[in-house]
């Protein structure tokens, strides 16, 4: 269980600043395609298209768009501290997307109070982070805080999200108990 604390200060954040616009998630409720990222490169590495072949995650060949891809591929398939390399090289390290993916990879192993304390951050830069909200409220839903949850999910609506993969991630969660591995 979280500190009562943070709980406060995640159900002030569910509330504050509604707008319209969002910054991450999709209408896609499909896992990621599995790659030759997951099944040919090695740690730390990104499978390239364009040259056809594997490049570190910090290469210059790969945007941030293609690691968060990656890290999305890696996390659905349980590798967690590959995700977590790809993770590091993303240019900015403190964006809200990827303390987002912090938070979820937090989460993933184990580690709510972590990952709750990554989603506060991404949501703190950006109030309009549905797939934070999404992710915190599937966090909510583990820890059997089903109101909080809720809470997420009024949110991501109010905030234009509605149809969007954040959206039936939270509200499947809510309904079956079983929350998403990407």
């Amino acid at each position: 269980m979280m500190p009562s604390l943070l709980k406060i200060m995640l159900a002030a954040t569910a509330f504050a600043l509604p707008g319209l616009a969002f910054a991450a998630g999709s209408a896609d409720s499909t896992p990621p395609k599995v790659t030759k990222t997951l099944t040919v490169c090695e740690k730390g590495q990104v499978y390239d298209y364009d040259t056809k072949k594997c490049v570190d995650a910090e290469s210059s060949l790969i945007d941030d768009d293609m690691r968060y891809d990656a890290v999305r591929e890696l996390a659905y398939g349980g590798a967690y501290d590959r995700a977590a390399l790809v993770l590091s090289a993303m240019s900015d390290p403190s964006e809200s997307r990827v303390m987002t993916y912090k938070g979820f990879l937090a989460r993933m192993q184990g580690d709510m109070d972590a990952a709750m304390a990554f989603y506060a951050a991404a949501l703190e830069q950006d109030t309009n982070n549905i797939l934070a909200r999404s992710y915190m409220g599937q966090a909510f839903v583990n820890t059997g805080e089903t109101a909080l949850a809720q809470a997420q999910l009024t949110e991501i609506r109010a905030r234009g999200g509605r149809n969007t993969w954040a959206e039936f991630a939270l509200n499947s969660a809510l309904k079956t108990g079983k929350t998403f591995a990407y």
